[in-house]
């Protein structure tokens, strides 16, 4: 069901949300950095076949496991999730449709026989690579922190 999108409050708001990253924002890049000096290869923004509009920032196709580093604002963290007071209703709506979305696709991924691995953005890369790395590669041991 798409909701008809209200006008922008003012000119500043529009031009913010047109700048808004879809992909490649920077806890994504700061994952996939630290994945690949691992040396753990994958797939970017792969499309995941028969649902549109449901790409895995992160794909490793032999092992079946699709990475997801969400945003705060647009996946409704439970921590720092916000509701613009502009067209409130039409956000909550829209913020709502997301978070069922990403239901949806973690279920038909795992009917699909996939493992579904999400992170938020504020979550520590250094921490969300070492539980990819765990799926990824489960016969390895995971490196020790310094002391």
């Amino acid at each position: 069901m798409a909701l008809d999108r209200p006008p922008a409050s003012s000119p500043g708001v529009a031009a913010r949300m047109s700048r808004a990253r879809r992909r490649d924002t920077a806890p994504e890049v700061a994952i996939r950095r630290e994945a690949h000096r691992r040396g753990l290869r994958y797939r970017v923004d792969t499309p995941v076949v028969g649902l549109p509009r449901r790409r895995p920032d992160m794909v490793f196709t032999r092992q079946r496991v699709a990475v997801f580093v969400d945003g705060c604002f647009w996946h409704s963290c439970p921590v720092h999730a916000t509701v613009p007071k502009s067209n409130r209703d039409w956000w909550v709506a829209k913020l709502e449709r997301n978070v069922v979305r990403d239901r949806e696709t973690d279920d038909l991924l795992r009917v699909l026989g996939w493992t579904v691995l999400r992170f938020w953005e504020h979550e520590d890369p250094i921490a969300a690579v070492d539980v990819i790395e765990r799926v990824v590669r489960p016969s390895v041991p995971t490196r020790q922190a310094s002391a």
